[in-house]
């Protein structure tokens, strides 16, 4: 009896009605939803509500063109084919950020803003070269052209120098942290760049001054000094993992205590060395 209850024609209609009604309200919700879509991507493609005036400020180096170009390329097109990239709501500020960094590694601190609906205002700082990092190894233990790339206060490599003649700027040497097909976008030496640089100035502060930092593969520090009569330049050994202010504490001590103090001055020509791997003891050759 129960099993002819549950399969009557009566409740079978029931059942049909009420699916009947679930996929008319299905077809209901999901032609509205696309209405409302249709109605949106239309009222979004409206010249009146799109970007079409770019303004780039803060740049020197970088052409203005050129970074409108790369701006211009990531607002061509339609998100799902609906809503135009250009619509003040929907520029892919993000997309644009990174690829900006990505083609001109000199640009850093972007940032966006808008100035109506129609004009996005694009601000940039570019980096200031500092330092140089000039391949691997030293001249001296280099026989190949080099080339030199610009570093920030941070150690970030961000474009390729032109010829300098002379000390223009501190000189970096290794490989550590340099991805050495393309350097622009490494950091080199990331884990000690601000020590390195903190020694380099505490040394100058000792009346030495520095022409070169060489970054060993095998842990060490060699500070190159300016040459001497014969083209050689001298050095500073220390270990890359020192305490680097105890390293310079212990480099005063020796520079300020006889007799490097009067061979310093007098024979500097003929300074091969200072090491200052063991620990307090400085041990130095001319």
């Amino acid at each position: 009896m129960r099993h002819n209850v549950l399969t009557s024609p009566r409740l079978k209609e029931i059942k049909k009605r009420k699916r009947r009604v679930f996929w008319h309200k299905v077809f209901l919700i999901t032609f509205g939803f696309l209405v409302i879509i249709g109605i949106f991507s239309y009222i979004s493609r409206n010249v009146k509500v799109n970007i079409h005036t770019i303004e780039i400020s803060g740049n020197e180096i970088i052409d203005t063109k050129l970074i409108k170009e790369v701006v211009d390329e990531k607002l061509i097109g339609y998100y799902l084919k609906l809503f135009p990239k250009t619509n003040f709501l929907f520029y892919p500020k993000g997309a644009i950020k990174n690829e900006l960094e990505n083609r001109f590694k000199r640009l850093t601190n972007i940032s966006f803003k808008l100035k109506d609906v129609n004009t996005l205002e694009i601000s940039v700082a570019e980096r200031i070269a500092l330092y140089t990092w000039c391949g691997e190894y030293p001249p001296e233990l280099n026989t190949s052209e080099q080339k030199c790339y610009f570093l920030d206060e941070s150690g970030f490599i961000f474009d390729e120098a032109p010829y300098f003649s002379g000390d223009v700027y501190l000189r970096l040497y290794g490989e550590d942290g340099v991805n050495l097909e393309n350097p622009a976008g490494s950091y080199f030496s990331q884990k000690i760049f601000y020590n390195l640089i903190a020694l380099r100035n505490n040394i100058g502060g000792m009346g030495v001054a520095t022409k070169a930092i060489y970054v060993t593969v095998d842990g060490e520090v060699r500070i190159l000094l300016p040459a001497r009569g014969d083209g050689r330049n001298p050095e500073i050994i220390l270990k890359a993992d020192a305490d680097f202010n105890k390293v310079a504490e212990n480099l005063q001590a020796a520079l300020d205590t006889e007799p490097l103090l009067s061979k310093f001055k007098t024979q500097y020509s003929s300074l091969q060395y200072i090491d200052l791997r063991f620990g307090n003891k400085v041990y130095y050759k001319f």
